[in-house]
């Protein structure tokens, strides 16, 4: 007797051998630390666990994560082919349009395996999800925008006559002030390159 057969199409992912989306099983896995971390300085209780815009990059699934600690690029396998594994804390550089990231290998039970580049921890600055979860779209979308690269610095001659020691031009004051209240650009935000800024990765 013939076995019976199904109707319902195989997902490609799974027919072609590629793992599907990691984007529920790092929520469950991070949802799950989250209920251990209510009322702690560093966590904003404004913010949830979210996944947000995890699509295919070269063989990966590339997101960002989104919870009330923290928000990192994530990096999770897809095709176990082109997947490098890095041990707990190990680093791997990959290329964007935008420039080279340093992502670090992380492991979780639930999660399983993944690779994470930290854009701000902690993310007391958000006061919504809204504008946070904005935020991390924005983040992923400035990778692949070639105007994010840094751009080498280039020596560049000066052969005109030195001011005179009574000269009126700005001093180091003036111009610091001047740095300070230019607008920030996107390469600068997407590098997280703010005064001061010693954030550490608590993801």
């Amino acid at each position: 007797m013939a076995a019976a057969t199904s109707d319902v199409p195989m997902p490609v992912e799974r027919a072609a051998g590629l793992l599907p989306d990691p984007s529920p099983r790092l929520v469950n896995a991070f949802r799950a630390v989250a209920t251990r971390m209510d009322g702690l300085s560093f966590v904003n209780p404004a913010l949830a666990v979210e996944a947000v815009g995890f699509a295919p990059w070269q063989g990966h699934w590339l997101g960002v994560m989104l919870t009330p600690w923290f928000m990192n690029l994530t990096l999770a396998p897809r095709d176990l082919s082109v997947w490098h594994s890095l041990k707990q804390g190990g680093k791997r550089r990959y290329r964007f349009p935008a420039g080279d990231y340093d992502f670090i290998g992380a492991q979780d039970d639930l999660a399983g395996e993944y690779q994470l580049c930290s854009l701000f921890s902690p993310v007391l600055e958000f006061e919504d999800q809204e504008t946070a979860r904005l935020v991390a779209q924005l983040a992923r979308e400035a990778l692949f925008d070639v105007e994010n690269a840094e751009k080498p610095l280039m020596p560049v001659g000066n052969l005109s006559p030195q001011p005179a020691p009574d000269s009126t031009g700005p001093g180091p004051l003036e111009n610091l002030e001047t740095h300070l209240d230019a607008p920030q650009s996107k390469r600068d935000f997407l590098h997280a390159r703010w005064a001061g800024d010693d954030r550490g990765d608590r993801g």
